[in-house]
Parts: C-alpha cells; structure tokens; sequence
C-alpha cells in the first residue's frame, strides 16, 4: 500500500475531486479526515470509506475561517496520532459570464476559498510539519490558472494565485522537508460543471468544451486522485514545486 501508515486530510471532500482522492488515498492505507462544510456529504464519504475496510473521520469546517481550520489540522493528530498530507481541494468559482457582471461578494468568495485557505491550512499544519521533520501539501489549483479563458477571469486569476503561492511555499519550505505541488485539472465531472459550462451541462455546451482536449473527454474525480496519490507518495519524494497538469492535453 502506497500510502500505509500516513495521516492525510481531504478539504471539499464531501463530492467531486476531493471524494475521490479521499477514497483513494483509503484504498492505499491511509487514515482520512474528510472535510466538507456539507455534512451530510462528507458523512457520506466517510461512512463509505469505513465500509470498504477503511479509516475515516469527517470533519465539518470552511476552509476560510481561521479557527475552522485550527479544528481540521488538529483533528487527525488528536484521533490518529498525526498529519502527514494535507490536500488543499475545496474550491468555488463564479457562473461562467462577463467578468464585470461578477459580484463584489462572489469574488470575495472566491479568493477566500481558493486562495486564503492555502494560508490558514499552511498557518496551522506548518508547524506541525516542521516538529515531525517533513509533510505534504497538494493544491488542487486548475488549467485555469496557466491557459485561462473569458468567462471565468476572477475563478482563473485565483487559481494562477493558488499555483504561484504553492511554488512558493515549496520553495521556501523545502529545507523543512516540506513539499508542496499542484494538479491542474481541466473542466471535470465535478458539483461546479454547470458553474464552468455557464448553464445547464447539456451535450451541446460539453461538446464546445470537449473539441479543445486532444484525449476527447473531461477530467473524472479518479484521473485526480491517482496523480494526487503520486504526488502524496514517497515515491514523489524528490518532487516538490510541480505542477502536474491533469487535462487529457488541454494545456499543450
């Protein structure tokens, strides 16, 4: 098992992505904290988890609210007995549409939940890391963030945020044994597709997004999760500051 004996927490892991990776991290040995600000999901994930032989725990939190994410680092040490991964996942986006029609509190939104939680989960899980001699971040950022396009602007100049602060932090963190990288996933089978599409997810408006991946489809929640279950790896050991991008070549 890949991930045997490690202590990994999920932000936005009730759906989408974040489900996946947390399942997936499970499958290979890990002891999982989801984290969603839906319970009922979250519980579902974890309770699923549970089932097929695994170790979960949900834990409720926003990831933009200091003392929220205080709670969530704290909780896999004090249940598990540590951290060793910390998937930065949970994201929000505007409708897809003019950039001057997105409101003041949508774009505040944004920035606190794709950008500001990199700082708080940074702020509580860093020192943590650096007591234990090493840990893991990996920022689920976006093709958005290095290939934007209209209709999205202030979702892709959070996400360009998100990448340039997780190199960053891989570099001033790696004498700490701290890695930190980046998947970029392009448009996926995820809860905000109809938010990225602008309207209802119909073969027509997914036809429009599908003509510029070369491998023909969009991203799934398990093309995620196996990149991140690399990056989260020993295997990766030696990688830090990368941005993997997961996008069937939209990028190229």
């Amino acid at each position: 098992m890949r991930l045997k004996d490690k202590i990994a927490i999920v932000t936005g892991a009730g759906s989408g992505f974040g489900e996946g990776i947390a399942k997936r991290f499970a499958e290979e040995g890990a002891k999982v904290v989801v984290n969603d600000i839906h319970i009922a999901s979250g519980e579902r994930v974890a309770r699923q988890i549970e089932a097929a032989g695994g170790t979960a725990l949900f834990v409720y939190g926003d990831v933009s609210k200091d003392a929220d994410v205080a709670a969530l680092i704290r909780a896999p040490i004090e249940r598990f007995g540590g951290l060793h991964i910390v998937v930065n996942n949970a994201g929000y986006t505007h409708r897809n549409r003019p950039m001057l029609e997105v409101s003041e509190e949508e774009f505040d939104r944004i920035y606190q939940v794709n950008v500001k939680s990199l700082f708080l989960t940074a702020r509580h899980a860093v020192p943590y890391f650096r007591s234990q001699g090493g840990g893991v971040f990996i920022t689920i950022a976006s093709t958005a963030g290095v290939r934007p396009r209209p209709g999205l602007t202030w979702y892709n100049g959070s996400k360009g945020a998100a990448i340039v602060t997780s190199k960053s932090m891989a570099a001033e963190l790696g004498p700490d044994k701290i890695r930190v990288n980046c998947i970029n996933p392009v448009m996926g089978e995820t809860g905000l597709l109809e938010q990225f599409l602008g309207g209802p997810d119909t073969p027509e408006r997914r036809a429009k997004i599908v003509a510029g991946i070369p491998l023909g489809r969009l991203s799934k929640p398990m093309d995620v999760a196996n990149a991140a279950l690399f990056l989260a790896s020993d295997e990766a050991e030696f990688i830090t500051g990368a941005c993997l991008e997961v996008d069937g070549g939209r990028c190229i």
